[in-house]
Parts: C-alpha cells; sequence; structure tokens
C-alpha cells in the first residue's frame, strides 16, 4: 500500500476505506474485507453513527491476525456541534470508546462550521452558531 510522508516523518496510507453512509452489518463486512486484502486506512467519523461497528471490526480484525493495530491508520472526526473546547475531549472519547481504540491517528474537523449543541444535520438558521466558535489563547 502506498504511503505519504508527513512532516514529521510519520508516514501515512495514501489509500483508506471511507464508512460514510454504510450500515451498520455492511460496515462490519467492508472493514474486515478491507483489512483482510490490506487495506490499511480507515476513515470513520462520530455522524456517520457507525463507529461502534467499525470498532468490532477492526477489534476482530486485530484478534483474528489479520492486522496489527499499528499498522492501521484510523481517522476519525469530530461532529460540528462539538467544537466548544468544553465539548471536544467529551467527543474524542466517545469515539475512542466505540471505536475500541486507545488512540486515533488522525483526529480531523469535520466541517469547519460550528452547529448547537446536539444539532445533528442543521435545519434552520439557529441551528448555526453565529460567528463560530471564540479563539480561545493557550
Amino acid at each position: 500500500m502506498a504511503t505519504r510522508e508527513l512532516r514529521d516523518g510519520t508516514r501515512m496510507p495514501a489509500l483508506g476505506l471511507g464508512t460514510w453512509k454504510s450500515e451498520p452489518d455492511e460496515v462490519y463486512r467492508a472493514v474486515r474485507s478491507a483489512i483482510e486484502v490490506g487495506y490499511r486506512h480507515i476513515d470513520c467519523a462520530a455522524i456517520y453513527q457507525n463507529e461502534t461497528e467499525v470498532g468490532r471490526a477492526l477489534t476482530d480484525a486485530f484478534q483474528a491476525g489479520d492486522a496489527k493495530r499499528e499498522e492501521v491508520w484510523v481517522t476519525s472526526k469530530l461532529w460540528n456541534d462539538s467544537h466548544a473546547p468544553e465539548h471536544v475531549r467529551p467527543a474524542i472519547q466517545t469515539s475512542l470508546k466505540k471505536l475500541q481504540l486507545e488512540h486515533l491517528d488522525l483526529y480531523l474537523i469535520h466541517w469547519p462550521v460550528a452547529l448547537r449543541q446536539g444539532t445533528e444535520l442543521p435545519r434552520a438558521p439557529e441551528d448555526f452558531l453565529t460567528g463560530g466558535v471564540p479563539h480561545y489563547e493557550s
């Protein structure tokens, strides 16, 4: 599998399996099959609502010896209702628990649009946080 080198020297698989719009049983089989045939990058997100099944597939693949955890790059994404600093840690902890992982290799902001806490998909202007999340100095 081809990789791309990041600035810090980490190598990331260039091709990955996306899990968006995958039904629970379908995504389990897809992840297991992908790892069996050599995929080493699995892309998921909290909003896909299938991280539990992806996690079960990853755990089963690791236990079956299809790949080692350190060989598989797992990407997940922070949903738009959790951009506020106090919501980020609980969001990633939930993803890690569902994925049955101790760490992610890449955690992205899904979209650069902030939504009100609890908003799955925006349906009205008031679902959006006006002006986004404030910038905090460290």
